[in-house]
C-alpha cells in the first residue's frame, strides 16, 4: 500500500510528522524505505539518519513520470514499510504536460505523485489557529480531485483537550479517520537557517531529538489504522537498469562533508553501476588530496558557512587546483561552483580565498534564487552537446560577481519559459553550474563524465 504525507500548505509540519512516524517505526525494529517528493536535499538527510536507508527523491520535472514510478517500484519492496513525504501543499506544483485531466498547476506536486503511484494521502493540518473551520479545509482537499484518496488526517499543533474536542466535533460529519494528533511541542525543534533546516551532520543533539520524536510517535498515532497503510506494496522488485560498465575501475573523488553534502543518491548509484569507485573525502577535514583518482565531483551544500575553514586548508586547495589544471574531469554544482571560484564573500562581507579555477567570486546576499530551470546548452562540453535541453533546480543565496563570457546555458523558468539569463562555466574539463541535476533520466551525463575520466586516466598513464 504505502502512504504519502501531504500538507494543506507549506510549514504545517509535514517533516515533523514524517520523522515522527519513521522514528517510531524504526524503534519497533521495522525497516522503512522513505521517499521525498521534489528536489530537496536536506529532508532526505533526516530520513536517512533515522532509517539507515538512503531516501529517494521523486520529481517528475527533474526526471519523468515514468522514472518516478520506476524508482518507487524498485526501492519500496526492499523494506517492510514505505513512506513518501510530500512537498509544499498537496496540490502545489508547476505547469506541465503529463497525465490526462491534470489540474493546471499541479505537475510534480504531491497530488501528482500520489496519482502516479496510486497510493493514499494522509493530510497534515496545522490546527494552531483553527477550530470549526478545519472541516471546510479537509472537505475542500477531499473534493478537489476525486482521484486522490485521502485516507485520514493528522491534526498538528493542537493546543488543549478542549481544542481537540472542537476539532473532532467539526470533522465528525466528514467521516474522515483522524490518524494522529500532535500537540504543540516546545521541546522538539530542528534549527534552520538561510536554505532551510540545518543538515544532520551539524546537529550533535540529533539523537536526542530522534528519541523524543519516537516517544511522541508511540503515543500520538492510531497505529492500528496506520500500519496496514504503511505496508510496502506487494510488487516484484524492479531491477536496476542494465548499464554498460567501464572496463577498468575509475576512481571518482566525491567531496562529502558539512560543506558539500547535496547529492541525489540515484546519481551516486548510477556512477557505481557504470563501474566507478566512489572515494568520499572532505575538503574541510582532510589534509591530503585523494590519490590515484580520475574524476572530481563537488555537490552543493554550505561552503559559505565553512568558508574560513575551507580557506585555511591551503594544502588541499592547492592540490585541487593542480589536479584540475592537469585535466582531471570535474563536476561542480552550486556550492561546488562556489568552491572553485577565487573567493567566497560571506554574509558579513568577509572574503575567503578558494580554489581559483573560475575567474570570479561568489557573493552571499539576501536574495533567494529558487526554482526549476530549463537550460539549453550554448556550446559543446564534456557533458553536453550544443543545443541539448537540460532540466534542473536552483536553490542558493549567492551570485557571481563576474559572469562567464561564454556561458554554458541559456536558462528559463520551467513553468513559464521566462528567460532567467545565461549561466554555467565550461572549461575543457570542468562543468560548473548553479543548476542541480538529477541523472535518473539522463544516464548519458554520468556516462560522459566517466568517458572523460577514462580518457584522462589513459592520457595520464602514457
Amino acid at each position: 500500500m504505502s502512504i504519502i504525507i501531504a500538507g494543506e500548505r507549506s510549514g504545517v509540519g509535514k517533516t515533523t510528522v514524517t520523522l515522527t512516524l519513521l522514528a517510531s517505526l524504526c524503534r519497533r525494529g521495522a525497516k522503512v524505505q522513505s521517499f521525498k517528493v521534489g528536489p530537496d536535499y536536506i529532508d532526505p538527510m533526516f530520513h536517512q539518519y533515522v532509517t539507515g536507508f538512503p531516501c529517494r527523491n521523486l520529481d517528475a520535472v527533474l526526471t519523468s513520470e515514468s522514472y518516478v514510478k520506476e524508482c518507487f517500484h524498485r526501492h519500496s519492496p526492499r523494506c517492510e514499510y514505505a513512506l513518501v513525504e510530500g512537498v509544499m501543499g498537496l496540490f502545489d506544483g508547476v505547469k506541465g504536460t503529463g497525465e490526462e485531466n491534470q489540474l493546471p498547476t499541479d505537475f510534480a506536486s504531491t497530488a501528482h505523485v500520489a496519482r502516479l503511484l496510486d497510493i493514499p494521502v494522509i493530510l497534515v493540518i496545522d490546527c494552531s489557529r483553527l477550530s470549526g473551520s478545519v472541516a471546510a479545509i479537509a472537505h475542500g482537499y477531499c473534493a478537489l480531485d476525486s482521484r486522490i484518496k485521502i485516507a485520514g488526517l493528522v491534526l498538528n499543533r493542537v493546543g488543549s483537550d478542549r481544542h481537540l474536542s472542537l476539532l473532532k466535533d467539526s470533522l465528525k460529519p466528514l467521516q474522515l479517520p483522524i490518524l494522529g494528533v500532535l500537540r504543540r511541542q516546545d521541546n522538539i525543534t530542528i534549527p534552520d537557517r538561510h536554505l532551510g533546516l540545518v543538515p544532520t551532520s551539524e546537529l550533535p543533539e540529533l539523537n536526542d531529538i530522534v528519541n523524543r520524536l519516537a516517544d511522541l510517535g508511540d503515543t500520538c498515532f492510531d497505529w492500528d489504522q496506520l500500519l496496514p497503510l504503511l505496508k510496502s506494496p506487494h510488487l516484484p522488485i524492479s531491477p536496476s537498469p542494465h548499464l554498460p560498465i567501464f572496463p577498468s575501475p575509475l576512481k571518482i573523488a566525491v567531496a562529502r562533508d558539512q560543506a558539500f553534502n547535496f547529492y541525489y543518491q540515484d546519481n551516486l548509484d548510477l556512477l557505481q553501476q557504470l563501474g566507478a569507485e566512489l572515494v568520499f573525502w572532505s575538503p574541510l577535514e582532510n589534509t591530503e588530496f585523494p590519490k590515484n583518482i580520475q574524476g572530481l565531483y563537488f555537490g552543493g551544500g554550505f561552503p559559505e558557512v565553512f568558508a574560513q575553514q575551507l580557506a585555511a586548508n591551503t594544502s588541499v586547495i592547492k592540490e585541487v587546483k593542480k589536479a584540475i589544471l592537469a585535466g582531471i574531469p570535474t563536476i561542480a554544482e552550486c556550492g561546488g561552483l562556489m568552491y572553485l571560484c577565487e573567493n567566497i564573500i560571506d554574509f558579513e562581507d568577509k572574503s575567503w580565498s578558494m580554489v581559483g579555477i573560475l575567474p570570479t567570486s561568489a557573493q552571499m546576499d539576501k536574495k533567494l534564487t529558487l526554482g526549476y530551470r530549463h537550460g539549453i546548452a550554448l556550446q559543446n562540453s564534456f557533458l553536453f552537446d550544443t543545443g541539448t535541453d537540460i532540466y534542473g533546480h536552483e536553490f542558493h543565496r549567492s551570485h557571481l560577481i563576474t559572469n562567464p563570457q561564454q556561458p554554458l546555458f541559456d536558462t528559463y523558468r520551467y513553468d513559464c519559459e521566462e528567460n532567467t539569463g545565461f549561466e554555467g562555466w565550461n572549461l575543457p574539463n570542468v562543468h560548473a553550474s548553479y543548476i542541480h541535476q538529477h541523472w535518473g533520466e539522463s544516464v548519458e551525463i554520468p556516462h560522459r563524465f566517466l568517458q572523460q575520466a577514462l580518457k584522462f586516466s589513459t592520457t595520464k598513464n602514457k
